[in-house]
Formats: structure tokens, C-alpha cells, sequence
């Protein structure tokens, strides 16, 4: 079973976020082994930008390992559709990686560290979403990545 991996910077605390993503969980345990991991978030204030996001690129780093394909959220980043996502996952568990990790940055983005870790880039779209909504909604394509994969159908 492949394993998935949530980097992401910062914590949920709303209660309706965290039950949308405890369903997404609960959905992917049939296709692949997934966890999220939470690196803390760099408290911005009296700090200059490119110190927060050296601080919180080098804890995302360290949770990263070197056999692990790594999809970056980034609004800098490719927009592909939801087919394209499922033919990308089911390649890659085809290749010899032992996990694929999807990294969501925080307030003010992605150190170039990070971004120079990554093997493919991708945007969810030209709008902006917090965070925690990010979170939901990439459980939510990997888990319609693969009902297409296993040719299941999936419309909600």
C-alpha cells in the first residue's frame, strides 16, 4: 500500500476543518496508508519574511526524506486537473518511491529550499484559500486521484 504524507506548517483548530479531514482519512485508508504532519508555524511579527520562511523551509525539510516524491502547493505552481493528479500518482507508485509527500507552506509561502526539494509544483487554483482549507481540499483530490486510478466512480 503506498503511503501519503500532509507537510504542512501549522495547526487546525477549527472543528469543522478537522472533521472534513478526519473523513478524507477515513476515505483514503482503503487506497493508501496517509498521515499529516504538523511543523510549527514561525510567529511573523518583528521578524523579516525571508527569516520566517528560512525557519519554517528548514522544519518542512526535516520531514522529508530523500526517497519520498514531493508534490508542492504552491500558487506559483502548475494547474492540473484531477485526472491529471491520479495519472501523476499512479506513475509515481509505479517508480521506486516509498512515499508521496504533499507540502502546504505557511502564511507567507515557501522558502526556495523547499521549493528546490520538490519534483512537481502544483496550484489548486488562481484563488487564494487558507491553509486549513488547502488541507481539506488536497485530501480531497488524492482521494478522487484514486477512485480514478481504480476506475470507481466519484461526482461529490
Amino acid at each position: 500500500m503506498i503511503k501519503i504524507k500532509i507537510v504542512a506548517v501549522g495547526s487546525i483548530k477549527e472543528k469543522f476543518y478537522k472533521e472534513a479531514i478526519e473523513e478524507y482519512l477515513k476515505r483514503l485508508s482503503r487506497f493508501a496508508k496517509t498521515e499529516i504532519v504538523e511543523v510549527e508555524e514561525t510567529k511573523i511579527q518583528n521578524k523579516p519574511p525571508e527569516k520566517v520562511l528560512l525557519e519554517e523551509g528548514e522544519r518542512i525539510l526535516k520531514r522529508i526524506k530523500e526517497n519520498e516524491y514531493v508534490f508542492l502547493l504552491d500558487l506559483r505552481g502548475e494547474i492540473i486537473k484531477s485526472e491529471e493528479l491520479a495519472d501523476k500518482i499512479e506513475n509515481i507508485t509505479s517508480k521506486n518511491y516509498s512515499q508521496i509527500t504533499f507540502v502546504i507552506g505557511g502564511t507567507l509561502g515557501l522558502s526556495n529550499e523547499v521549493r528546490k526539494r520538490a519534483n512537481f509544483s502544483i496550484s489548486i487554483s488562481k484563488m487564494t484559500f487558507t491553509h486549513q482549507m488547502c488541507r481539506v481540499i488536497i485530501l480531497e483530490q488524492i482521494y478522487r486521484a484514486f477512485k480514478i486510478i481504480n476506475h470507481e466512480d466519484y461526482h461529490h
